[in-house]
């Protein structure tokens, strides 16, 4: 009957189909033209905390005959990929100002883990693996995320006087970093609600709304409201900090000091007039309640809450209060220091 296959062309026809469903029943995927040697990571995102030793797992299924393992860190703010180690299997170099701190953990002979002592804020962010066999190169890619806290910040002199790189340098000069966008959406969820408009580390400009409101950009949704990517150079914001746990420990001096007696007040203490972002990091890992105004290095007056109570700051969120930037020469607070 015209129309009608053949049983030859009927079974060279679904024979193909027949076998392409047996081995997706089975869960075998179609074979690779050439082989893959990096196996896939467990986990992508790495958890740590700062000053604690963060091991990146990279991990070969097989070892080629000849290849070199490459190590490099992405820096958002920077759009560039920054070189830290370069080992073949036998030898590593170190490279940049991670280099020091990098090692091979060489659990086995197809190990090309990276292990990072002493992480420090700046280490936070995506990582990669990259295999190069003079084949076809192979990479997997990672995040080291730190548990911390992003504060916003403005100077004495008020709000918006910041380029992009003078809020990078500020956040440095208060023990942090410029947060990314993930941080400042986290701390958003966690209940940050701010109105003025901060630089970011990937160069755009955010602010986190929980409480929309007409002041605050209109009435719309809660979100992170965003004026996108702005010049580096000539814009002027706030910045919006990102810190992590200290090593050392935050405490309050009572007084009516002034601020060169908080100074003198925490050297007899043998230690130093705390920055904004240990004052932060203190209220976050540590549980800092204290009800009392304190001079902090940068001339700012705060203090941090974890209870909020009527007669202690009127808020009902927990937080750190701030009471601007008095006069230096008033003497009518006492003073946070920190101690390593």
């Amino acid at each position: 009957m015209p129309g009608l296959l053949s049983l030859p062309a009927l079974c060279q026809f679904l024979l193909p189909w027949a076998f392409t469903i047996f081995h997706k029943a089975l869960g075998d995927s179609a074979p690779h033209p050439s082989p893959h040697y990096l196996l896939p990571p467990i986990h992508e995102v790495i958890h740590s905390r700062r000053g604690a030793t963060a091991t990146l797992p990279c991990v070969l299924g097989a070892q080629p005959p000849s290849y070199k393992v490459r190590w490099s860190k992405v820096e958002p703010g920077e759009l560039r990929e920054v070189l830290i180690l370069v080992t073949n299997g036998l030898h590593a170099r170190g490279y940049g100002p991670l280099g020091g701190r990098a090692r091979m953990r060489r659990g086995h002979r197809l190990d090309a883990s990276l292990v990072i002592e002493g992480v420090r804020l700046e280490d936070e962010g995506r990582y990669r693996c990259e295999l190069i066999n003079g084949i076809e190169d192979e990479s997997v890619a990672l995040t080291l995320s730190l548990e911390g806290v992003v504060f916003p910040y403005q100077p004495s002199r008020g709000r918006y006087q910041f380029n992009y790189y003078e809020a990078k340098q500020a956040c440095e000069e208060q023990d942090g970093r410029l947060a990314t966008y993930a941080q400042l959406y986290q701390a958003w969820t966690e209940g940050l609600d701010w109105c003025n408009a901060g630089w970011l580390l990937e160069g755009s400009v955010r602010y986190p709304v929980l409480t929309a409101r007409a002041p605050c950009g209109g009435r719309g949704r809660p979100g992170i409201r965003s004026y996108g990517p702005r010049d580096r150079h000539r814009d002027r914001y706030d910045a919006f900090c990102f810190t992590s746990m200290t090593a050392g420990h935050v405490f309050f001096v009572p007084g009516r000091l002034t601020l060169s007696e908080a100074h003198a007040a925490c050297r007899r203490r043998g230690a130093t007039v705390a920055k904004v972002g240990h004052l932060y990091a203190a209220w976050k890992f540590s549980g800092l309640d204290q009800c009392d105004g304190g001079w902090l290095a940068d001339g700012s007056v705060r203090f941090p809450i974890t209870s909020p109570r009527p007669r202690c700051g009127g808020l009902p969120d927990p937080g750190v209060r701030s009471f601007g930037f008095p006069r230096a020469q008033q003497a009518a607070f006492g003073t946070y220091c920190y101690s390593e």
